[in-house]
């Protein structure tokens, strides 16, 4: 008993000015175990504790912080995120979970979609997993004898990528298409590393003639297409009737426009129509477009390099998408010849079964 008796005396000693664990947890609207873990995680440390008993004692000062990291861990928020928030100013702090509300409702958004295309699948009302059919072609042009444009077709994958001139421009498309070979029903970020890949083996390629390549292609995602984007090369959309591109150019020129620096109606005759400001193998570090894009049936895409879309109009391109796949390459294809085609041609078609 007198053992008992000096460890209250003592326990009353450091406990002078505090509130206990229990109490202070009351106070706060949390639990005790809830403060034992946010001590362990060095978000909450306890004003005192007592070195007989280990009894963990609080300031009413800290009330404010324990009420905080109890309504971030409301919103669902990692410890190791609270930590970081708690300690910025508070209108950083504000952004902070402003940011991450955003990350939330995002993916709540896609597994919201990704279930609803689960439970259509599952009961047999799937009207988004359609087949496709495809077609791909490259034509040099009326001015050239090689070719450094690609383009590939399947099942899973259509692309489109426009080499640099030089002896290894070609294989620079060659190596930004192979890279995203194989990758059907993969997710966002696989696609976004598979282009990072890519970008590293258009680097690897000999330094002495550097070359770069644009890359424009569609990825199956179950019933959904990722789109993945670097350059000029373009991805338009054929649906109920209205074409839309679905890609913005990675050029000057467009960066002129953009900036309301140059009339849109003077990019397609400018000196520096075709410099890019975006490429695999060029710059730092590659930074492509990717987006998520659902399939309607029906829906018809046409991919082309810039030797197709800078003298092929779109009312043409419109009227090509109206037949099948291999028709409508080949009508683009030869669309742009009888337009003079001083450039490389790509052009890839992939078309939703409806």
């Amino acid at each position: 008993m007198g053992r008992a008796g000096r460890g209250d005396r003592h326990e009353e000693d450091v406990a002078v000015g505090l509130l206990t664990i229990g109490a202070f947890a009351r106070a706060a609207g949390l639990t005790p175990k809830a403060l034992r873990l946010y001590d362990q995680m060095g978000l909450l440390p306890p004003a005192a504790v007592d070195a007989e008993s280990g009894y963990r004692f609080y300031d009413e000062a800290q009330l404010a912080r324990a009420r905080l990291v109890g309504r971030l861990r409301g919103i669902g928020m990692p410890l190791a995120e609270i930590r970081s928030v708690c300690s910025l100013p508070p209108a950083e702090a504000a952004d902070a979970v402003t940011n991450f509300w955003r990350r939330v409702s995002a993916d709540t958004a896609t597994r919201a979609r990704l279930t609803s295309d689960l439970v259509q699948h599952l009961s047999g009302k799937d009207t988004s997993m359609n087949d496709f059919r495809f077609a791909a072609a490259i034509d040099p042009g009326t001015a050239r004898d090689s070719n450094e444009d690609r383009a590939y077709a399947d099942s899973g994958l259509v692309a489109v990528a426009d080499g640099t001139r030089g002896p290894y421009g070609g294989h620079a498309a060659e190596a930004a298409i192979e890279a995203l070979r194989g990758l059907a029903g993969t997710s966002l970020g696989e696609v976004e590393n598979a282009v990072e890949a890519a970008d590293r083996a258009v680097r690897a390629l000999p330094a002495d003639d550097q070359p770069v390549t644009t890359l424009t292609a569609l990825v199956r995602h179950g019933s959904r297409l990722v789109l993945a984007h670097v350059g000029d090369t373009r991805a338009y959309l054929l649906r109920h009737g209205e074409l839309t591109l679905l890609t913005h150019d990675h050029t000057w020129v467009q960066a002129q426009v953009d900036r309301g620096e140059l009339d849109p109606a003077a990019v397609a005759g400018h000196e520096k129509r075709a410099l890019l400001v975006r490429a695999l193998g060029w710059g730092e570090h590659v930074e492509a477009d990717l987006a998520l894009r659902t399939v309607l049936p029906g829906d018809r895409y046409l991919l082309c390099s810039d030797g197709l879309h800078t003298v092929v109009t779109r009312a043409e391109m419109r009227e090509a998408m109206a037949g099948e796949p291999r028709e409508a390459v080949d009508r683009l294809i030869a669309a742009a010849r009888r337009a003079g085609a001083l450039d490389n041609l790509a052009c890839a078609a992939y078309f939703s079964v409806a």
